[in-house]
């Protein structure tokens, strides 16, 4: 009863859209006609409804294309996608794109007629023109962007259709950029770590977090899917960890891409002690010191933060086992617990101070704009270490 009165209601739209303008009369008799085809006519007529009702959504505002959704065309169009013959497909697809642009409802709607089951399994090795692909993967992404709403969205299949389409070695850069996007807006679901990780996608994400033109939005997915307890055991279990991160931390010139890893690394080092020790033995103190240096004031204060973890385990190490335990006195000794806290603070200072030296050698000779480095190496060894908590 309700679609009833929802069809009735669209259909006086239309009748005083008529009345007003008289290029509206003409709209409303071209989108009656195709959808009369697209219900009844042959499939050539379907497809050529189908081409028409993609020109009539492309030039028509959100009023006019929800009363396009409301005159039926969704179901139509949506069992042409699953008719297996690819020109069809893509013209299906290529309208139903039109009519989900900035409409909720219609994204819903075309989801509920059944979209994703009706989409090809092998899109990325389907032998398309690349033009086909990108169709294909730009349907799917306003439709990812259901998933932090109350619908039914079957994030696992998106996901399995997007993957081989973002690996294919045809897909242009707009195509992966659009499965990037519909990849972190299903990423933002927290129940969808699982799924990235069986169908293999955190792998490629992490191996295309090192290829700079789509590092950015593959760290943002793989910051979404760290904050979850199976997200976060798949990374410290994959081969490119921690050392990929600390490699992009060293970009300088993609400096988002610093804080995101940075944001990866606090997640991993904060959660695990064995992760620590790897990304110490992977050089990541030298690679923080750089960063909370030179970095954005966002990456500066991720850095640091590690930097602080750091010394505060290195400090539990020194503690009560790098000498007399606490209460014993040594015959002849005058140690006591403030002489080894002073100990232990001026070898850290002076470890600081030795690093930070060496560290900003590499600074200068990189940076090669220093007109005189002996100064700035007597400047390094006689400030204060005190704003670093390393």
């Amino acid at each position: 009863m309700e679609n009833c009165v929802s069809m009735y209601s669209e259909a006086k739209m239309i009748e005083e859209d008529m009345a007003r303008k008289p290029e509206g009369s003409e709209w409303a008799v071209t989108l009656r006609k195709s959808v009369k085809s697209l219900h009844f006519g042959s499939w050539e007529e379907k497809e050529a409804a189908a081409e028409e009702i993609r020109k009539l959504a492309e030039k028509a505002g959100l009023k006019r294309r929800k009363i396009m959704v409301g005159l039926g065309v969704i179901p139509p169009l949506v069992a042409m996608v699953g008719s297996g013959v690819v020109a069809r497909q893509v013209l299906a697809v290529q309208a139903l794109t039109e009519l989900a642009n900035g409409s909720f409802t219609n994204k819903a709607l075309i989801v509920e007629a059944g979209l994703l089951s009706k989409l090809p399994d092998n899109i990325g090795v389907l032998d398309l023109e690349e033009a086909q692909k990108q169709e294909f993967a730009q349907l799917l992404l306003p439709i990812s962007t259901l998933a932090n709403n109350q619908i039914s969205l079957t994030s696992t299949r998106i996901i399995d259709i997007v993957v081989p389409i973002l690996t294919s070695s045809s897909s242009n850069l707009r195509t992966r950029e659009s499965c990037l996007s519909t990849l972190y807006n299903l990423s933002s679901v927290l129940d969808n770590a699982a799924a990235f990780i069986s169908s293999g996608a955190l792998e490629i994400l992490l191996k295309l977090s090192l290829v700079k033109y789509s590092s950015e939005k593959a760290l943002a997915i793989l910051g979404n899917l760290a904050v979850t307890l199976a997200g976060r055991k798949a990374l410290e279990l994959n081969p490119l960890v921690p050392e990929g991160l600390i490699e992009i931390m060293t970009w300088e010139e993609k400096p988002r891409c610093q804080e995101l890893s940075a944001h990866i690394l606090m997640i991993l080092a904060h959660s695990s002690s064995s992760q620590r020790q790897k990304m110490a033995t992977s050089g990541i103190v030298q690679v923080l010191l750089e960063v909370a240096l030179l970095g954005s004031p966002l990456a500066q204060n991720r850095a640091l933060k590690i930097l602080q973890w750091f010394k505060n385990e290195r400090q539990m190490r020194m503690g009560p086992h790098s000498g007399p335990q606490v209460g014993t006195v040594m015959i002849g000794s005058p140690v006591n617990r403030r002489d080894l806290q002073d100990e232990g603070k001026r070898t850290m200072k002076k470890i600081v101070r030795q690093s930070l030296h060496k560290n900003m050698e590499v600074i200068i000779r990189r940076a090669n704009g220093a007109e005189d480095s002996s100064k700035f190496k007597a400047l390094v060894i006689s400030s204060s270490s005190k704003s670093l908590p390393y």
